[in-house]
């Protein structure tokens, strides 16, 4: 009986030893892409998720400036979810609507009144930007994959300016990982 324990014992531990050394899965394209595209979205690296940079905030806050001419949290908010929706459009092969090429309409288009809907909608494209990446072959992410590279560092490029702008605000709470 103690022989049988201490077999099992055994090849257990040997089966555990083995699973901890499995190597990591290879880095692919589209895992660097889809791992850029989720720091930006909702989780936690070496920034503020888009996520936690918006969250808790109130309308007013959202439209608070410095008065420097800097955007508002809610006017950089809307600028992103306008950039990452014409953006998902023609990864996903369809053609943006009509714009008139002025970058300032992205931002300037922002109201207080639909601040908890453009949560939810940097929410909900950032979480169909993965989607489309995940669900996309590997030639479609390559053809596409400086589109997406530019949405990820832009998107994090503005998340950097609204926690710049909260922290200004002094609605910043440093425990959500900028100090």
């Amino acid at each position: 009986m103690n022989k049988t324990i201490l077999a099992v014992a055994l090849s257990l531990a040997v089966t555990a030893a083995g699973a901890q050394n499995t190597p990591p899965a290879p880095t692919t394209l589209k895992s660097v892409l889809l791992e850029q595209l989720r720091t930006t979205h909702n989780s936690q690296d070496w920034f503020a998720s888009g996520n936690t940079a918006i969250a808790g905030l109130t309308a007013d806050q959202a439209k608070w400036t410095d008065g420097k001419g800097n955007h508002s949290v809610g006017q950089l908010t809307y600028h992103l979810v306008f950039w990452n929706k014409r953006s998902l459009m023609r990864f996903k092969g369809g053609k943006p609507g009509q714009f008139s090429g002025n970058n300032d309409e992205t931002f300037n288009n922002f109201s207080t009144e639909q601040w908890a809907d453009l949560v939810k909608q940097f929410d909900q494209v950032m979480t169909e930007w993965e989607k489309a990446v995940e669900a996309a072959d590997d030639a479609t992410v390559a053809k596409n994959a400086s589109l997406i590279a530019h949405i990820g560092t832009h998107n994090a490029y503005h998340i950097g300016q609204i926690v710049y702008v909260r922290k200004e605000q002094g609605s910043w709470d440093p425990s959500k990982g900028v100090k």
